[in-house]
């Protein structure tokens, strides 16, 4: 039970479910200390030796069939490890995004080969993913992106950049978004990828400097004249690349909502902590009638949170989350998630503006989920055309 006291629904108190999620816990515990994370923080990057000890614990591949290398489980098997993440500050690990965004990819599109080819790959850790969207020119919308994939002999040729790539200084399979036929539109987005190990004309750009998230690695790439068989167009055929990123970004968008509720507990646990704990003219910050109140709007927030997201989860689960329910859970729960602990920062006074206590970062890293996956504006303008 957590600091919200909300009893999680059926289906996520299976009993394989809930021995995965206290070995999860334990593997965090032992592999990712606070000392190792602030290690992270200061590279900028998390060290592949992590990716593969993730590996040998079985959390690469979660959803991805026995069949093909994967653990063979489902969506509640990633939303433990993306709640684990967020509960332990495991901060920058970028494992999410590889096992539930790009690796659905290859399961629901690839083609036979692709997938014998692939996945297994990325279970073992031997392939870091990572999804090559966003240009400087082109955010969230993916109509506009310049990055073109002409056809050249048996393959394509990839010439264009890309930036705020996130696992973009480790990743070594990069799904690239791109036009295979610029007149088309939408229709002429296709998606390809890339195996960067030794692919002349690809270059990495920068680690860039953030607000937060300092332990990710957040890189510009860049593709000159890049070549690829046509075995790596995914799924085969051109121009179905916008309706692959569509069909996928539902569950892009409850990602982002599943670690945001989880870093919402944790920063109620670490305040209600505090508070406790910390005294002031003669009594705890608790006994305060304005702490109270606060914690107790954070934590009736939260708990509806909480309850919405597990709904979500659970319509996931059957395969009938929509569009609009997916961006309402991205939007409101990152808004809520940079409210509360904003909130919970102020109860900590002058330590919570400092960086070595949790809450600090938590209040930079929180940030950015207003803004990937689609903006939150573009969320609403989603949720406004289903009115």
């Amino acid at each position: 039970m957590s600091v919200l006291n909300v009893e999680r629904p059926d289906f996520m108190r299976e009993e394989d479910i809930r021995m995965f999620e206290d070995s999860v816990a334990r593997f965090f515990d032992q592999h990712a200390p606070p000392e190792r994370v602030e290690t992270w923080r200061k590279d900028k990057v998390v060290e592949r030796a992590m990716w593969t000890e993730a590996a040998h614990a079985g959390l690469l591949g979660l959803s991805t069939p026995e069949e093909y290398g994967g653990m063979g489980g489902d969506y509640r098997h990633e939303v433990i490890l993306m709640e684990q993440i967020g509960l332990k500050g495991v901060d920058g690990f970028g494992a999410s995004l590889h096992n539930a965004i790009v690796m659905p990819y290859i399961v629901h599109y690839g083609s036979e080969e692709q997938k014998q080819r692939w996945l297994p790959r990325l279970s073992s850790g031997e392939l870091i993913s990572a999804i090559a969207m966003t240009e400087p020119g082109a955010g969230s919308d993916l109509q506009g992106v310049k990055t073109t994939a002409k056809k050249s002999g048996d393959g394509y040729v990839i010439n264009g950049s890309k930036t705020f790539i996130t696992n973009g200084q480790t990743a070594n399979l990069i799904c690239v978004v791109a036009k295979t036929d610029p007149t088309q539109g939408a229709k002429g987005i296709s998606l390809l990828f890339v195996e960067t190990d030794g692919a002349e004309g690809f270059e990495r750009g920068r680690n860039l400097n953030k607000l937060g998230q300092d332990a990710q690695d957040t890189s510009e790439l860049f593709f000159n004249d890049v070549k690829v068989p046509a075995d790596n167009l995914l799924g085969g055929a051109e121009g179905q690349g916008f309706y692959q990123l569509m069909a996928q970004l539902p569950q892009e968008r409850l990602n982002i909502a599943v670690q945001g509720i989880a870093t919402i507990e944790r920063a109620l646990e670490l305040t209600i902590h505090y508070v406790k704990d910390r005294k002031a003219f003669g009594q705890r910050i608790l006994d305060f009638q304005n702490t109270q109140f606060v914690l107790a709007e954070c934590k009736t927030e939260a708990t509806v949170a909480r309850v919405f997201v597990d709904h979500c989860i659970g319509v996931h689960l059957k395969g009938k989350l929509d569009a609009a329910t997916a961006s309402m859970a991205k939007y409101w729960v990152s808004d809520l998630e940079g409210k509360i602990v904003d909130r919970c920062l102020q109860l900590f006074g002058g330590y919570g503006f400092m960086d070595e206590f949790p809450i600090s970062r938590m209040y930079r890293d929180s940030r950015i989920q207003r803004i990937y996956g689609g903006t939150n504006e573009i969320m609403k303008l989603l949720i406004a055309r289903t009115l």
